[in-house]
């Protein structure tokens, strides 16, 4: 594969053709359980129009929702994990979620525009186990930052349901938290704005660059914060209140700057980098 795919060859790979797509009319909300129809669930942005409940999506839907058609242009797209400790069933799960995803670990990351402004972007994907960080995870992040520091774009990473530290890669998972931590402060350095959006960010995505931006924005409900409440009761057995994880918590103790309906993530954004660019 080349280093580089459009967004137009990402989106006409098979393993996303329509033809695999769900024909039922009606979806069944995760949140609330109504039945709703399924032409307006997607229309809403695939957030429930009873409840309001934000279910998650792919990278590349983000991706297709969030930047200027065919904009996208992806970087270090040949990049894929390998499977250093001979970890049991891993590279069989490797393979599966690329499959299933049509990327080849569970970070995208390239150049677009939003509303015309130029913007190195970078998507986790839940899909991809869980949408973990292991050695290329951080590999991408951190390169990301270092071309956008070289191109003078700004940075803006959205969080599709981030997790911890790969297990299955061992001390080279964990110490990407390390590593994009270090280009979090060479971006910083560089005096180039760095947004991230939280539609879950939990453990060493969230202790290293999912915390570290300028600007902090989160979906309604999103999970923010280290560990997650059934880990705790599991591992510590104190019951947490599942709201002291949420980002509506976050945003009232200061960690969030702003909490977002799915449909306003794009224009926001778009206000700010036209603030940033002078436009």
């Amino acid at each position: 594969m080349s280093e580089e795919r459009s967004q137009t060859e990402l989106t006409e790979s098979p393993s996303v053709a329509l033809s695999e797509l769900p024909t039922d009319v009606w979806h069944k909300c995760s949140n609330c359980e109504a039945m709703v129809y399924r032409k307006d669930f997607e229309q809403n942005l695939k957030v429930c129009p009873k409840c309001g409940y934000h279910e998650r999506i792919g990278a590349l839907e983000r991706l297709a929702i969030t930047v200027d058609e065919n904009s996208f242009v992806e970087w270090y797209g040949d990049l894929q994990p390998a499977d250093p400790l001979n970890f049991p069933e891993y590279a069989e799960r490797v393979q599966r979620d690329q499959k299933r995803t049509n990327l080849k670990d569970a970070a995208l990351v390239g150049k677009a525009k939003i509303e015309g402004m130029p913007v190195a972007i970078g998507i986790t994907d839940f899909n991809f186990m869980g949408g973990s960080m292991g050695s290329v995870v951080g590999e991408k992040i951190a390169r990301l930052m270092e071309r956008a520091i070289e191109e003078g774009l700004p940075v803006f990473i959205i969080i599709g349901s981030g997790g911890g530290a790969r297990m299955q890669e061992g001390i080279l998972s964990l110490m990407q938290m390390g590593k994009t931590s270090a280009v979090c402060y060479r971006l910083h350095e560089a005096n180039l704005p760095y947004i991230v959006l939280l539609t879950d960010s939990m453990a060493g995505v969230h202790a290293s660059f999912g915390s570290l931006a300028d600007i902090i924005l989160a979906e309604p409900g999103a999970l923010v914060g280290f560990t997650g409440p059934r880990v705790i009761e599991l591992s510590l057995k104190i019951k947490v209140p599942k709201e002291h994880r949420q980002a509506e918590f976050q945003f009232q103790h200061g960690h969030i700057d702003l909490i977002l309906q799915r449909k306003q993530v794009r224009p926001t954004v778009a206000k700010i980098l036209k603030f940033w660019y002078g436009k």
